[in-house]
């Protein structure tokens, strides 16, 4: 069964973000990932990942105002001293967590822009990115979202996403398949995860159940089943990553309410 992971951004929204690690641990996660670390000291963190036996795999670069609906700079014309900026400080915090991978969000494609027209600014992006990655020995992800949950985001699909990859060229740039996100969008989850996961350009995954982003056990998607394909594709092409648990609680911020919702977790042997 695939390794999961606690998206401490969404599950046990009941406690204060600093106190979610304990609760990932003692619900049995090896594992945290997490929206963005950057309203906390990295040594606050790496403390909490240390007291807690944690892994840290997965976090996000800055992604612009948030507040002003920024949602990354990757293609944003006119941007790229801020997204420099933003990947140094990613990396720094990686170093500092032990943190193999950053999720580089794309952003919303400009209002009166076309797609094609910002792309190349987001591949030279990822470009300068890549190298600075690697010298602190780091993975950058891309993730298609939908446009339910982000209107105008630039990455939807899969195929897409492939082929930004493909066009950067770099070995540490890889694919983030989130496969709530994919079943809106485009359905055939499983074939889709035949297809893109022995290319070895996908370097992690997330779940959420479709279409209300509760638990895996909730809703359209079979997860019992997608997880036995990944964990059979994984073993055809030695794929070793992590499965992050990205969803918001059925019970919202009711004490314990992750915890109780964490049944799919508990009836699923573990790798």
């Amino acid at each position: 069964m695939p390794r999961f992971a606690a998206n401490l951004s969404m599950l046990y929204p009941e406690l204060d973000f600093l106190d979610r690690f304990e609760a990932a641990a003692r619900d049995g996660f090896r594992a945290v990932e997490y929206l963005f670390p950057y309203a906390y000291a990295p040594r606050e963190l790496a403390a909490r990942l240390e007291s807690n036996g944690l892994q840290q795999v997965l976090f996000n670069a800055p992604p612009g105002d948030w507040d002003r609906g920024e949602r990354g700079l990757a293609c944003l014309p006119g941007r790229e001293a801020a997204f420099r900026e933003g990947i140094h400080k990613a990396i720094d915090y990686a170093v500092a967590l032990s943190c193999p991978r950053i999720h580089v969000m794309a952003g919303l494609v400009p209002d009166g822009l076309e797609r094609d027209a910002v792309q190349p600014h987001y591949v030279e992006n990822l470009r300068w990115a890549a190298v600075e990655a690697a010298k602190a020995g780091c993975d950058l992800l891309i993730e298609p979202i939908n446009t339910r949950d982000i209107p105008r985001f630039f990455l939807n699909r899969q195929d897409h996403a492939h082929e930004i990859v493909e066009a950067v060229g770099a070995l540490n740039v890889q694919v983030q398949m989130d496969l709530y996100h994919c079943q809106i969008v485009e359905g055939d989850v499983a074939m889709k995860i035949r297809k893109y996961l022995p290319t070895g350009r996908v370097g992690h995954f997330q779940i959420a159940g479709v279409p209300e982003r509760h638990e895996p056990d909730v809703g359209e998607m079979n997860y019992p089943y997608l997880f036995e394909v990944i964990d059979e594709v994984s073993a055809q092409c030695g794929w070793q990553g992590w499965v992050g648990c990205e969803y918001r609680p059925r019970r919202g911020a009711v004490a314990h309410g992750t915890t109780d919702g964490l049944g799919w977790l508990r009836a699923a042997p573990r790798g």
